[in-house]
């Protein structure tokens, strides 16, 4: 049988979950398996490396560590702006994600972190930071 290797794209139907059983995604929900360039560079580094040696048919479950995954969680990523960068009738939720314009122009997401009456502290990690990712990989074609 076929074996995956750097370069082939393949299909693929995954779901994701945390280490306390959170699934945060899965394709199996929307039906819409994954298609993707093994190797690439457009997944995380320990989802491309376990899908390397699978065989159509197989499936495989996987644990990544942060540093395979989004990172840890770096703490410069934390900024502290003011309450005026926001509308007057804003709304601050922690924990709510907002978006908004960095100085390049492009659009920048981040987590509320902290609110008071002067300022807001925005947490401008990836949402996955620091976290243990588990998947469960079935491998539908190699195209």
């Amino acid at each position: 049988m076929n074996k995956v290797k750097n370069g082939q794209t393949v299909s693929v139907h995954y779901v994701g979950t945390l280490d306390d059983g959170t699934e945060f995604d899965s394709s199996r929900n929307s039906n819409e398996p994954l298609l993707c360039e093994v190797g690439g560079g457009k997944l995380i580094k320990g989802f491309d490396s376990a899908l390397v040696g699978m065989e159509v048919g197989q499936t495989k479950s996987i644990s990544i560590s942060p540093e395979e995954a989004y990172g840890d969680v770096i703490p410069e990523a934390y900024q502290t702006v003011s309450r005026s960068n926001f509308p007057s009738d804003f709304s601050f939720n922690v924990g709510e994600t907002v978006q908004g314009q960095g100085a390049d122009g492009n659009v920048v997401r981040a987590k509320i972190d902290a609110v008071n009456d002067e300022s807001v502290v925005l947490d401008f990690n990836h949402p996955m930071a620091g976290k243990n990712l588990n998947f469960e990989i079935e491998l539908l074609e190699i195209k």
